[in-house]
């Protein structure tokens, strides 16, 4: 895992440079946001069982997903579900306040989308449910922290595409 702040300076690192304006611009951009994030994250931390309650709610609960034969059908399953999403969230939060996504990368994606489909979850019904969960979150974090959420939503939802 990087932050915004190792990427920069690993980058001018390996060319044996010192840092450029390019470079000096991206650590000021994650310097000036830095407040914005760490509210978001404290926020979400404090919210995450009703962001997750409320996802669910808005994109699985009243779906076949949930009914007898559904994947989210039998408690177990339901509780696999739920375990997921706070993964997901959890690491979406990482992601944020490190400002860069290889977290997800190495600590959620790797391998998912395959074992999900060797064990038949359905990846359209996660990817909705993630989608629902960037959502409420940016109704709790507020409009600017929410964006910023949800690239990192976005990019699990990519990699599970």
């Amino acid at each position: 895992m990087q932050d915004a702040i190792t990427a920069v300076i690993n980058t001018a690192d390996v060319q044996g440079k010192y840092l450029d304006n390019s470079s000096i611009e991206k650590l000021k951009g994650y310097f000036q946001t830095g407040e914005l994030r760490v509210r978001a994250a404290a926020t979400i931390a404090a919210n995450a069982a009703g962001i997750i309650k409320d996802a669910v709610a808005k994109s699985l609960l009243y779906s076949d997903i949930t009914r007898p034969g559904g994947n989210m059908y039998t408690t177990r399953r339901y509780a696999a579900c739920i375990r997921d999403l706070d993964y997901y969230l959890r690491y979406a939060t990482y992601s944020m306040l490190a400002g860069d996504p290889s977290i997800l990368d190495e600590r959620v994606l790797n391998g998912l989308k395959e074992t999900y489909n060797s064990l038949g979850v359905p990846i359209g019904a996660t990817i909705q449910s993630i989608q629902a969960m960037k959502e409420v979150t940016s109704s709790l974090v507020g409009s600017e922290a929410g964006k910023e959420m949800g690239i990192y939503f976005d990019y699990i939802c990519s990699g599970l595409s």
